[in-house]
This record gives structure tokens, sequence and C-alpha cells, in this order.
């Protein structure tokens, strides 16, 4: 009898973001890494799919459609089932002012800078 092979070291990645570009950057580093990568393309997609998919990682940028980075932290902090669900934050502003309140909503520390398709 055969059994299904479960890879339980597989990371699961979502990626929040609207720029299709940027997404697929980030998607085809990410799975060229061997991480499984799902992407949603809006602050309100990203709540469903991250309680749906129960990602290992959240990658979130800030200026979202629907609901933007900020709302979406909070109210993945707010629910037990993805209140532990690691965020990191893509972003291109560089304020301290939203470094520090990404922060105190849970982001992990040394939140990524976004970079241009090109490199």
């Amino acid at each position: 009898m055969a059994e299904a092979l479960v890879e339980e070291d597989e990371v699961k990645v979502l990626l929040i973001e609207d720029d299709e570009v940027s997404a697929e950057m980030y998607r085809s580093r990410l799975a060229a890494d061997g991480y499984t990568v799902v992407v949603a393309p809006d602050g309100q997609a990203g709540l469903d799919m991250a309680l749906a998919e129960q990602p290992d990682l959240i990658y979130l940028d800030l200026r979202l459609p629907k609901k933007d980075g900020f709302a979406v932290l909070e109210q993945l902090r707010a629910d037990a089932r993805t209140a532990g669900i690691p965020a990191v934050i893509l972003s291109n502003f560089g304020e301290p002012e939203l470094r520090a309140r990404g922060l105190e909503l849970g982001a992990l520390r040394g939140s990524a800078t976004k970079r241009s398709a090109g490199g």
C-alpha cells in the first residue's frame, strides 16, 4: 500500500502585494529558494487567505487596496488563528514612524524594503 509523502519541512509563505510585477518578483525568488508561495492581491484577500492557508510566514505590503497593511496586521494579531504567524512588512517607505507602528503591531524587526523588479 503506497502512502502519500508529505513534506513536513515545507514552509508556506503568504505574499500580500497588489503590484503584479513586485508580487511575481518576490514569488519567483521565494519559490526558487524552496518556499511554497501563495499571493493575495489586496488586504482583504490577504486576511481571507491567511485564515484559509495558515501560512508559516507573511510578507505584507503597506499600501494595499481594500485594506491597508496596518489594518491587515491588526486583524491578523487580533485573531487567535493568525496571531502567531510571523509577518514581515514590505514597503518603499523608510520612515521611522511606520517601522515603529509595524513593530507595535507585531511585525518582525528588520522589515524588508522593496526593490525595483530589475534588481
